[in-house]
């Protein structure tokens, strides 16, 4: 059978930074996955990840769509998404206006950060269903993979969600900390860049992952 893609629960890279942007005051480390995974698997998921892992295989079926296709649209997704990043006209914008302003509001830029959070767990979310419905289709090992992904997704994206809807929070409150420095619109500007970036990364992985399993195929 074929590795299932591990979620990677807060990132290293994610947390390292979240650590640094909060001056310190979270943990720069993430615990170890299978010591959380007993507290968070709640009895229910439990059962249905038993199942999946233990179950009889599936047999493949009929694909929708032609693995090239789905291959292509991850990549074309996370090029576009990679573009919105680090060319974020709207967040220059709200940029300037923040820096001409005589007391920090860090309102506006809050709510563009959300946006582009909004996006990647969209787009992210899309392509793992579409990956996980090829799997299924080629062979009973990667339907049984599939299951399993979506279970954990089902199980741990929950609390993925809450981790990434604190990076805000830590940017609101670093920009109150700089604005008015010298230089720091160019340094919160790479901040906001490089969170986003990292949640990026932590969105993709189990997608990569997926990706292997289908190209090995």
């Amino acid at each position: 059978m074929a590795n299932a893609a591990q979620p990677v629960l807060g990132g290293p890279e994610f947390l390292r930074l979240l650590a640094r942007l909060s001056d310190g005051a979270m943990p720069a480390s993430s615990p170890v996955l299978t010591d959380r995974l007993g507290q968070w698997v709640d009895w229910s998921r439990a059962v249905a990840l038993s199942g999946a892992l233990g179950g009889r295989l599936p047999e493949p079926g009929e694909a929708a769509e032609a693995a090239g296709d789905v291959l292509a649209d991850c990549a074309q997704a996370h090029a576009s998404l990679l573009a919105s990043i680090r060319e974020d006209a709207e967040a220059e914008r709200l940029l300037d206006l923040a820096e001409a302003a005589a007391a920090p509001d860090f309102a506006s830029l809050r709510q563009r950060y959300r946006v582009l959070q909004q996006a990647i767990q969209t787009a992210t979310g899309r392509l793992r269903g579409r990956l996980r419905d090829q799997l299924v289709q080629v062979s009973p090992e990667l339907a049984r993979l599939a299951e399993v992904d979506a279970v954990m997704e089902q199980t741990l994206t929950p609390r993925e969600h809450s981790l990434l809807a604190t990076a805000p929070a830590v940017l609101g409150a670093r920009f109150e900390r700089v604005h008015g420095q010298p230089g720091w619109r160019a340094a919160f500007r790479h901040d906001m860049r490089t969170l986003l970036l990292a949640e990026l990364q932590l969105r993709f992985h189990p997608i990569e992952g997926l990706q292997d399993a289908l190209r090995s195929h």
